[in-house]
C-alpha cells in the first residue's frame, strides 16, 4: 500500500522535553558544574509551539548558554556527550552547537563535526562553515569521501547537497555542481548503501537545476557495476517520472514503448479522506520484441483555490515479453500529512508508461461527513 510518510511531527517529537532531560544529563556528566535545571528551563521554554529545527537550534543555543565561555573548552564537553547519549536524531543538537557557535574556530569545528557525525550526523551543521570558506571545506569534505568510517563518507555527500531539506540553501552550489563531483567521483560505488543514498539525492537535488550535467556524468559512469547503476536508478527518479529520453536510456528503458492499454480501473470513484483507492490496469506488448518499462502513475490532487496539483509515484519497472500482457495494481490510502492537505473535488489520475501517459480515470474526493 502506498503511503507517505508524516515525517515532520514525528521528528519533531522525538526531540521533546525528555530528549532534552537526557541532553541535559549527559552535558552535566561530561562537565560537572553544568546547570541542568538552568538549561532544561531555557531549552523547553514555548517547546510546543518550535518547529523541529527551531527546537535544535534552541537546544543548542542552551547548551552554549550554560557551557565554559571560552568556546574550545565547551567544544570538548559537547565532544565528551557524544558517547553518553543513545544516538538517533535529538542527538544532532551536538552537531548543532558546532554549526551555530563554532565559526571563529574553523578548522576546530570542523574536525570536531568528523568526529561527531558517527554518533549524531552533521550535515545541517557543516553547511555555514561550506558557505563561509567553500573551497577549503570542499577540500576537506573530499578527503572525508575516503574515510574509512561510512557515517564520515555519507557526511562528504550529505552535507554539500544543493537542495539538502530543512537545511539553507548553498547557492553557489546551486550554480556550480562541478564544485562536488570530485566527491561523487570518490563515492559512486560506495559499498555502503546508507553512503550510495546520499550521493542519488545528491544527484537527484542537481537534475532539478542542472538536468544535463547529471546526465552527462552518470554517462560516463560504468553503469553495468551494481552499485553504480543503483544510484543512477534513484538519482534518475525525478527525470524518469517527466519521460526524460535521456533518463530513461540510462537505465535501460525502451523509449517509444510499443503497448496497448488493456484496461484502466480507479475504484472507487467517490471516496472521503482516509479511504483507499484501489488502481487496476492490464498492458499488452504490441511488438515481438521484449522492453523495459517504466510504469508510473499520476494524481493531480485539488487545491484550495481549485487549481491542481500533479504528483508522480512510482508504480513498477518490468522486462516485457514480446506480446505479452502484464496486470498491474495499487493501493494508495489517500490521507492528510504535513507534506499535503486534500480538498474535495475531482482528483485526474493518469497511468505513465516510460513518461508517456495511456490511460486516465478520476476519483471525487468528498467533503469530510459532518459530526453528529
Amino acid at each position: 500500500m502506498e503511503q507517505e510518510k508524516e515525517s515532520a511531527p514525528l521528528l519533531k517529537e522525538l526531540l521533546n522535553a525528555k530528549a532534552l532531560a537526557l541532553i541535559g544529563r549527559a552535558a552535566a556528566q561530561a562537565h560537572p558544574p553544568f546547570d541542568q535545571r538552568a538549561y532544561l528551563a531555557m531549552a523547553r521554554e514555548g517547546l510546543d509551539e518550535l518547529s523541529i529545527m527551531q527546537r535544535m537550534s534552541r537546544a543548542a543555543d542552551s547548551l552554549r548558554a550554560h557551557l565554559p565561555a571560552d568556546y574550545p573548552r565547551a567544544l570538548k564537553a559537547v565532544r565528551r556527550m557524544a558517547p553518553l547519549l543513545p544516538g538517533g536524531f535529538a542527538d544532532m543538537v551536538l552537531p548543532e552547537f558546532v554549526g551555530r557557535h563554532g565559526l571563529d574556530h574553523f578548522e576546530l569545528s570542523l574536525e570536531a563535526l568528523r568526529e561527531l557525525t558517527p554518533y549524531s550526523s552533521a550535515e545541517f551543521a557543516v553547511r555555514p562553515y561550506i558557505a563561509q570558506d567553500p573551497d577549503a571545506v570542499l577540500a576537506l569534505a573530499a578527503r572525508w569521501a575516503e574515510d574509512d568510517n561510512e557515517h564520515v563518507r555519507r557526511l562528504a555527500s550529505e552535507g554539500t547537497r544543493p537542495r539538502l531539506p530543512w537545511a539553507r540553501r548553498l547557492p553557489l552550489l546551486l550554480a556550480e555542481p562541478q564544485r562536488t563531483r570530485p566527491i561523487l567521483e570518490k563515492l559512486k560505488a560506495d559499498p555502503s548503501d546508507y553512503v550510495r543514498r546520499s550521493v542519488a539525492n545528491h544527484l537527484n537535488d542537481i537534475s532539478k537545476d542542472h538536468p544535463d550535467w547529471v546526465l552527462d556524468l552518470l554517462e560516463g559512469w560504468p553503469t553495468q557495476q551494481a552499485e553504480t547503476k543503483w544510484i543512477t536508478k534513484h538519482a534518475l527518479r525525478n527525470l524518469i517520472k517527466a519521460g526524460h529520453p535521456r533518463a530513461l536510456q540510462l537505465v535501460g528503458a525502451t523509449l517509444g514503448a510499443k503497448v496497448q492499454l488493456g484496461s484502466f480501473e480507479v475504484s472507487p470513484t467517490a471516496l472521503r479522506l482516509g479511504q483507499t483507492l484501489q488502481l487496476n490496469a492490464t498492458l499488452v506488448s504490441t511488438t515481438r520484441q521484449p522492453q523495459r518499462l517504466v510504469i508510473d502513475y499520476a494524481i493531480h490532487y485539488v487545491k484550495k483555490s481549485g487549481d491542481s496539483s500533479r504528483k508522480v509515484f512510482k508504480l513498477r519497472t518490468l522486462e516485457l515479453d514480446g506480446q505479452a500482457e502484464v496486470s498491474l495494481s495499487k493501493r494508495q490510502t489517500i490521507a492528510d500529512f504535513t507534506t499535503r492537505t486534500h480538498y474535495p473535488g475531482r482528483h485526474q489520475v493518469e497511468l505513465l508508461v516510460n513518461g508517456l501517459m495511456v490511460a486516465q480515470g478520476h476519483f471525487d474526493l468528498k467533503k469530510p461527513a459532518a459530526r453528529v
